[in-house]
């Protein structure tokens, strides 16, 4: 392979990471590429986990013999027959040390590398660490079939720029990642932010329609912030807040793919698709019980809307969450240590004709959050 097309392989191998999403698509879009730039039939991107002294297998690809997978659930070999991974020379890559490519042939005795090359119906491999701020964060393998020219130093040498590619494609899927994490998470908490919630929520009535699963939204609104805040400092509020996301994680964990989640402010919610009623309701509940239980705050008001009650329909993220809101505010007035749950109350439920009374308090409250108020809806609209 002249200049001009190695040149030509970096440039793609950089490109298809950096169009990879989630890590195994980025690990992937590595071995495909590099596979290809050096005319393997067989390439492989693994990782490095301390934690276990292991090297595990992200991905496989090309000609994969028998046994091995395109994603291999948990092929991982001990760390110690890697002393390039567990031995000294990451010492010198924290210096400014080159990591450099080497070549494992199949005929070499004693080697383990070997004898799996030999096992597989391969010839040699050019192996690359990946070396990411300075560590050994795993290794780049292309490995030749049996009969093909076998690889040599130009080979290594190029391996090992492929490498250093693979590992700023990594940084890159890192930053975006955070960046992933960071504009869908709440700072103060961690828990889930409502842009999250929008689009989680957007997907579940669309499973709704689809299928018939119950969704169901838990609002929450924390008693007592102010008074901490005004009394305490704010340091203490968030305190407060960051228990009470605690505990709505802890007790959303019991139903399965719930998203717990900061709305602003005081108010919090728990978004759950496919379980029935009752054990959101048991779920919500709990949470009363531990908000009361924090040495801070004074409870917290719990409001639910849920296709599993008796609503009318749901067509709207927007009706369920003033459905959610108006019943909160309903426990909040009231003083209900309890959750109060939307359509309880039968033909006429004081929570749903709040919801949707034209201008009602339900309405009221989400504008109340600093979210733009939904437009008025006119009598004909279909959609509630």
């Amino acid at each position: 392979m002249g200049d001009d097309s190695r040149l030509r392989a970096v440039v793609e191998l950089a490109q298809r990471m950096a169009a990879a999403q989630a890590l195994p698509e980025v690990a992937l879009a590595a071995a495909e590429g590099a596979r290809e730039a050096l005319g393997g039939a067989f390439a492989a991107v693994s990782v490095f986990e301390p934690a276990r002294g292991r090297l595990r297998v992200l991905v496989n690809t090309g000609e994969l013999a028998e046994g091995e997978e395109e994603f291999p659930a948990d092929e991982s070999y001990p760390v110690h027959d890697f002393p390039e991974i567990a031995g000294f020379e990451p010492e010198s890559w924290v210096r400014g040390g080159e990591p450099r490519a080497w070549i494992e042939s199949a005929a070499t005795p004693g080697s383990r590398r070997a004898a799996a090359l030999r096992r597989r119906g391969r010839s040699a491999c050019v192996v690359a660490p990946i070396v990411l701020h300075g560590r050994a964060w795993g290794e780049l393998s292309v490995a030749r079939a049996r009969g093909a020219p076998a690889p040599g130093s130009g080979d290594a040498d190029f391996a090992a720029v492929l490498a250093a590619v693979v590992a700023s494609g990594l940084v890159q899927y890192e930053r975006l990642a955070e960046a992933r994490r960071l504009a869908f998470t709440d700072p103060l908490t961690g828990l889930a932010n409502r842009r999250a919630v929008d689009i989680r929520l957007d997907e579940a009535l669309e499973t709704h329609r689809a299928t018939g699963a119950v969704i169901s939204l838990v609002v929450c609104d924390v008693n007592g912030l102010k008074r901490v805040n005004d009394t305490y400092g704010h340091a203490a509020g968030d305190r407060l807040l960051e228990r009470f996301g605690m505990v709505l994680s802890l007790c959303g964990a019991s139903l399965p793919g719930a998203l717990a989640a900061r709305l602003g402010g005081d108010e919090f919610c728990l978004l759950a698709v496919g379980a029935g009623l009752a054990e959101v309701e048991r779920s919500a509940t709990e949470v009363c019980r531990r908000a009361r239980e924090l040495d801070l705050g004074s409870g917290v008001a719990c409001g639910v809307a849920s296709t599993g009650e008796d609503i009318g329909p749901v067509r709207s993220a927007r009706r369920l969450f003033r459905l959610a809101d108006a019943a909160q505010y309903q426990a909040k007035a009231a003083g209900s240590p309890d959750p109060v749950v939307a359509g309880r109350g039968g033909p006429g439920d004081p929570v749903v004709a709040l919801a949707d009374a034209p201008g009602g308090r339900g309405r009221e409250r989400r504008g109340l959050r600093g979210r733009r108020p939904p437009a008025p809806e006119s009598p004909n609209d279909p959609t509630p």
